[in-house]
């Protein structure tokens, strides 16, 4: 390295240095609301890695992300404009010190949860491979993530997609209050990531911009070289507490002065440093190929909630709920070439339940992607992916599954638009299965809707028809925010004999049947209970069924409009009937109609328990049509 490039990366450390100290003074002097947490005493690391950068590379970032993002290219004004809360900060002020941002420069977020920004970064890296820009992604992290489960399943991910990634860990000595190795026993963490069956994995004093920078540019070159990821484990030193405010009495005061003499911009050497860089102090200086416009997905003109005719439609057997989900996406991914499918056995195996089957034949394993076991890992992925450009389907076999991997639907994916102030969109689905009677016991059976519709920033489609998934389907793909699409397995034989009704958007209730005497309102499979209890036990009345479809975006007026005709409703639900969406509506209809109806608006659901495996069991704890009819009858008789 040359003189002028040791002072180069000296200014950019001593920036970062002078950025982190004037925050510490904020913060204390009450300026800065929430948490600050500082990386002074590790900037060598955020300059060494981020040198070896081009600019249309993607990073993320910790808590503690600062410096990364400062030596990335970040605006410190805006970025301290952000730290304030501010609207002219990099995230408009919507995510501040743990969330910081800049999409511009390739900036994915910092994370205020340990270890999800690295299947993040993997998703962004499989992006990247997949249009063919390479750039490359890295994930910065502690050594405190390394025992996470992201961790194991973003290398295992990443080694398997050949991912252009390169995991940067700060070894700091610290995971919040306890020394790293109090925590580990085992064998060193670079060992352990050669296992992984990673291209490269070594170890280099964090301190040490140079050595930083070299290790990182051999792991970018493989990257790019189409060689897969590597893991770059920077021993280095936290001078700071875990947040500012920690008066870190675990610390070993002789340690730490070693430390702060060995720091890259220790403050006994900054007088003499500060002389060098009145001289001139250099410009930084980007590598390689100059800035490209941020990567955006194909959006065509045509209303995003009507696609194609699938194939299927164009027979004269009415279509089958299952293979409209597979036409649909097929339909979708010949539109859109940046649409993909992602997930377990959804490759040649064509999914558990046959929604993918011909997708790998047709579109290959560049974008029908198999996945492990490895659920977690596989949706932060899709969200990285989605921030890079991509438009990914993840499908989760069961909806009691979506419990293993809730950070990256609901921290993540529900978030990130919001604590990037706009920055990015997250064009993914979660596609999922729900719903019981089929003897497949409590960890298999669940209806679980309410739990991500009470997520803000979540939509969530239920359909209960062949001509609904079609047109939800295609509409949560080419939806710019994340989607839950549920669908029940129970309906996946079932034809559609109504298939040519009208098609409607998201957010729009269908009224399957008119009546006078009472409103059912239901979604998914209950719609089909309940117009069999119309049929056969309530014949004799005018029952009015309304099918919600989704219940984010939720269509109240249709649903209001109905029961004020009525006077009466009842609530459906396959879900467990306490704290289930059926309280959400009936409160809100009754709020809105409660001098219109003619008595209270009632719900029924599951019995309120796990569920059962034994078939007569299950039987008496779901609704179906018999306990519909009599909910229906009762209601009658207030």
């Amino acid at each position: 390295m040359t003189d002028v490039e040791l002072l180069e990366d000296l200014h950019q450390m001593a920036r970062i240095r002078a950025f982190e100290t004037r925050v510490a003074r904020q913060f204390r002097e009450g300026n800065i609301p929430g948490f600050v947490h500082l990386s002074i005493g590790q900037e060598a690391v955020a300059r060494g890695v981020c040198s070896a950068l081009e600019e249309h590379d993607y990073i993320t970032t910790t808590h503690r992300g600062h410096g990364h993002c400062l030596a990335k290219g970040a605006d410190p004004v805006a970025m301290m404009a952000e730290l304030f809360g501010r609207a002219t900060g990099t995230c408009h002020g919507k995510g501040g010190s743990m969330h910081i941002a800049d999409p511009r420069f390739g900036i994915l977020g910092a994370n205020g949860i340990v270890a999800a920004g690295l299947p993040i970064a993997v998703g962004a890296g499989l992006a990247a491979r997949l249009d063919g820009s390479g750039a490359v992604a890295v994930a910065f992290a502690g050594e405190g993530s390394v025992a996470a489960g992201p961790f194991h399943e973003a290398l295992t991910l990443a080694v398997l997609w050949q991912a252009p990634v390169v995991f940067a860990i700060e070894n700091n000595q610290f995971s919040e209050f306890t020394r790293s190795e109090e925590i580990w026993r085992g064998a060193p963490l670079v060992e352990r990531a050669r296992d992984y069956g990673l291209v490269g994995a070594e170890r280099v004093d964090g301190n040490d911009v140079a050595a930083v920078r070299a290790a990182t540019e051999r792991a970018v070159a493989a990257a790019r070289a189409g060689e897969g990821p590597s893991l770059i484990e920077a021993l280095t030193y936290r001078v700071h507490g875990h947040y500012e405010g920690d008066a870190t009495p675990y610390r070993d005061d002789d340690e730490f002065q070693e430390w702060l003499d060995r720091g890259g911009c220790s403050p006994r050497r900054a007088g003499r440093r500060r002389r060098m860089l009145r001289s001139k102090p250099p410009r930084t200086r980007w590598t390689g190929r100059s800035r490209r416009a941020w990567p955006r997905p194909i959006r065509p003109p045509t209303p995003c909630w009507r696609t194609s005719m699938p194939p299927e439609a164009t027979t004269s057997r009415p279509p089958r709920y299952l293979g409209a989900v597979r036409e649909t996406l097929a339909a979708e991914m010949e539109r859109d070439r940046s649409v993909v499918v992602m997930g377990v056995d959804v490759g040649a195996g064509g999914g558990v339940y046959g929604a993918t089957r011909g997708l790998f034949e047709r579109f290959g394993g560049e974008r029908v992607i198999d996945s492990p076991i490895a659920e977690a890992g596989l949706l932060g992925a899709a969200v990285g992916a989605a921030m890079a450009g991509l438009r990914p389907v993840a499908e989760i076999m069961y909806m009691d599954f979506l419990t293993v991997c809730l950070d990256p639907v609901v921290n993540q994916a529900a978030k990130l638009r919001y604590m990037t102030g706009g920055g990015v969109e997250i064009p993914i689905v979660f596609r999922t299965q729900t719903g019981g009677g089929r003897s497949s016991g409590a960890q298999h059976s669940q209806s679980l809707e309410a739990m991500v519709a009470h997520v803000p920033g979540l939509k969530v489609f239920l359909p209960a028809n062949a001509r609904d998934v079609e047109d939800l389907l295609s509409a949560a793909i080419r939806d710019d925010g994340p989607v839950v699409f549920v669908e029940n397995r129970r309906l996946y034989n079932r034809t559609d004999p109504e298939y040519e009704r009208e098609s409607l958007p998201p957010g729009r209730a269908r009224v399957v049947r008119e009546g006078s005497d009472l409103t059912l309102i239901a979604w998914g499979r209950m719609v089909e209970e309940a117009a069999r209890a119309c049929d056969e036990q309530l014949a004799d009345l005018s029952v009015e069924l309304v099918d919600m479809r989704t219940l984010v975006p939720l269509d109240l007026d249709t649903a209001a409009a109905s029961v004020a005709r009525t006077g009466r409703a009842l609530v459906v639900h396959e879900a467990a009937e306490a704290f289930g969406a059926g309280a959400e509506i009936a409160m809100q209809l009754t709020e809105r109609l409660l001098f219109e109806i003619e008595g209270p608006i009632r719900r029924l659901g599951a019995v309120t328990a796990p569920t059962p495996y034994s078939p007569p069991l299950e039987a008496a704890a779901l609704p179906g049509a018999d306990s519909i009819a009599a909910a229906a009858r009762e209601l009658l008789t207030i």
